[in-house]
């Protein structure tokens, strides 16, 4: 695959990323309604340690938030539900797979949104073996 000499921007990878929110079943999207999108060059190293993770081109995306198996009524006021994704690793995957850049943002817009319904990471494989 010939990929442009120019890495796309930010913008662009955020773009992708609200293309493939809008390509989701409408019946799936009125639950991510709202749901922000950040896009960062790589994942800090507080949010490695957290996942557990040495390098941060082996994460390309992440939700935070609350999941919606664990939201109550009674919960108070809190900021909107968000899926980062990390330029830089996304990039990265794209050059070493040859895959299109759409489909990994897609692929990992749908991980993390799977996350916000609460699948396991058994489950979102499954997924995307299907």
């Amino acid at each position: 695959m010939n990929h442009p000499s120019i890495a796309p921007s930010s913008d662009i990878i955020a773009e992708m990323a609200e293309q493939a929110i809008a390509e989701i079943p409408p019946a799936l999207r009125r639950h991510v309604a709202g749901i922000a999108i950040a896009v960062e060059e790589l994942a800090d190293d507080e949010t490695l340690d957290e996942m557990g993770l040495e390098s941060p081109y082996d994460l390309t995306g992440l939700y935070a938030g609350i999941p919606i198996g664990e939201r109550s009524v009674m919960d108070v006021a809190r900021p909107p539900d968000m899926i980062t994704l990390y330029r830089q690793a996304i990039l990265l995957e794209w050059i070493e797979t040859g895959d299109d850049l759409k489909a990994i943002v897609c692929n990992v817009i749908i991980h993390e949104i799977a996350h916000h319904f609460g699948f396991t990471e058994a489950q979102i494989e499954t997924l995307e073996r299907e």
